[in-house]
């Protein structure tokens, strides 16, 4: 019973979201547009328009949303990189871990009954790997964010694991982001933000603790 007021809630917000248009705002182009707008907000009531900025980037990311990544540019323009940094850094996390939490209250307990003997090696090498693997996944942006949360709360891994180490592994992706809303003036597609440096970047930084890992191991093996 809990479990479908739990849905019908959130079913009911994504509606509303559509519904009433909201998901127009949340476009490249309406930022721009409304930019002076959000501007004359902050210079009025900073600390107000910063903590319905968080909430309402916790509420895209928590519900799976799209958005997010206009909101971490708007709020990079607003705020500046660091004060940008700060707010996406943990409200992009904190709604990831909701949505984390969401996917393991409702679908966990069905999937683990119906798959629970196939998926036993699944759950074994989440508990030893789960905290590596999530990083890289952060890392390396190949997989939906939203789909990430969802998929991690079928399995294993611990709620405090998924926390801090989402907010570290995203930590690069938003420098990205907010950085590129500090200069949204000369931003004109959202793939603009992401240059073949950037991503090659990206693919360094997802490297880069495999490899540890693997030089890791082998210290391990010439020691034993």
């Amino acid at each position: 019973m809990r479990k479908t007021v739990v849905i019908l809630l959130a079913v009911g917000v994504v509606a509303l979201f559509f519904g009433t248009g909201f998901d127009r705002y949340l476009t490249l182009e309406s930022l721009k547009e409304s930019q002076g707008q959000f501007a004359a907000m902050r210079a009025q009531s900073p600390w107000l328009t910063a903590l319905a900025a968080f909430l309402i980037y916790v509420g895209v990311v928590a519900l799976s949303l799209p958005g997010a990544t206009v909101m971490s540019l708007a709020i990079g323009a607003l705020f500046g990189f660091w004060g940008g940094v700060l707010l996406v850094s943990f409200a992009s996390t904190i709604g990831a871990t909701l949505a984390f939490l969401a996917s393991r209250y409702l679908l966990r307990d069905m999937v683990q009954q119906r798959f629970g003997d196939r998926l036993k090696g699944v759950n074994e090498g989440m508990v030893r790997e789960g905290a590596f693997y999530l990083f890289m996944l952060r890392l390396v942006p190949v997989f939906p964010f939203f789909l990430i949360n969802l998929l991690m709360g079928l399995t294993p891994v611990r709620t405090v694991t998924f926390y801090w180490v989402s907010q570290i592994g995203m930590l690069p992706g938003t420098l990205v982001y907010v950085n590129a809303g500090t200069q949204l003036g000369r931003v004109d597609s959202l793939s603009g933000i992401l240059a073949p440096e950037v991503l090659l970047s990206f693919a360094l930084l997802g490297a880069f603790p495999l490899a540890a890992r693997r030089a890791g191991q082998a210290l391990r093996r010439r020691r034993a």
